[in-house]
């Protein structure tokens, strides 16, 4: 037997039927950076590159079964979080990782997705302040998205550090917020409490963004899934999706997904 210890990671998100963000983005990321993946489903989608059609959200008694099912057999050594649709389910699933004391946790808060679509109801937005971010050993907001969280408005680089520094007030181990939306560059900002960190690269133009905060979520959840530091599991995450953008295979006639295809480590 192996003496290598086991590297398993937990996507708990939406399943996304044009295959570039959610599940389906999260579970291939995890494979391109060598961890198994396991997955609890939380909604089913009607999508595509051009917008979400239809949402039917997966009825709460088995989005906990599927965790308590998964958890005790294929523990994992981190676990990350999307689409969480409701209020309802967001206290289910941080229910969940505080009783089995999942850590390595990254929170990713899915609220519009890149074809502007809501994936989550208003109401929710406390929750996920309230019950899961303290949670969570990181959190990675795009702007729009850490602006909802702090209700600040976030449009720059001194708002995007006002911003990971109030979201670690309200409990996040660190957060990473994703200036991909910044005029001329792609900025992330990494604040742990102590000390900040910048990735400055040049913005790629494209439409083919679809997946984008799934996939870094997901690939720092597997940096730390293999034990790594945060720093270098999202120093690894950045590099990752910024050479998956800019070899997007081109599919679909909107936003199409990455290339999930790309070299990990």
């Amino acid at each position: 037997m192996s003496s290598e210890p086991r590297r398993v990671a937990l996507t708990i998100a939406g399943s996304d039927s044009g295959g570039g963000a959610g599940i389906q983005a999260d579970l291939k990321t995890f494979h391109a950076f060598g961890v198994f993946g396991t997955s609890a489903i939380t909604a089913i989608t009607a999508q595509n590159t051009m917008g979400v059609g239809a949402v039917h959200p997966v009825p709460l008694d088995m989005v906990r079964a599927q965790i308590d099912l998964v958890v005790p057999d294929l523990r994992p050594t981190a676990v990350k979080t999307g689409m969480l649709a409701n209020a309802e389910l967001v206290r289910v699933v941080a229910g969940a990782i505080t009783e089995y004391g999942l850590t390595s946790f990254v929170m990713d808060p899915v609220m519009v997705a890149t074809s502007g679509d809501r994936l989550l109801d208003e109401d929710a937005e406390g929750s996920l302040v309230k019950d899961l971010l303290p949670l969570a050993a990181v959190v990675t907001p795009n702007l729009h998205e850490a602006a909802i969280l702090t209700g600040s408005q976030v449009e720059n680089l001194d708002d995007m550090r006002a911003a990971a520094r109030a979201l670690v007030e309200l409990g996040a181990g660190a957060a990473l917020l994703k200036g991909g939306h910044l005029e001329g560059e792609a900025v992330d900002l990494l604040w742990d409490g102590r000390e900040e960190h910048i990735w400055r690269k040049r913005r790629i133009d494209t439409p083919h963004t679809h997946g984008t905060g799934c996939t870094l979520s997901a690939a720092i959840a597997a940096g730390l899934a293999k034990g790594r530091g945060l720093h270098d599991a999202v120093d690894r995450a950045v590099d990752f999706v910024g050479r998956a953008i800019a070899s997007a295979p081109g599919l679909g006639r909107g936003h199409g997904p990455v290339n999930h295809f790309t070299p990990a480590d």
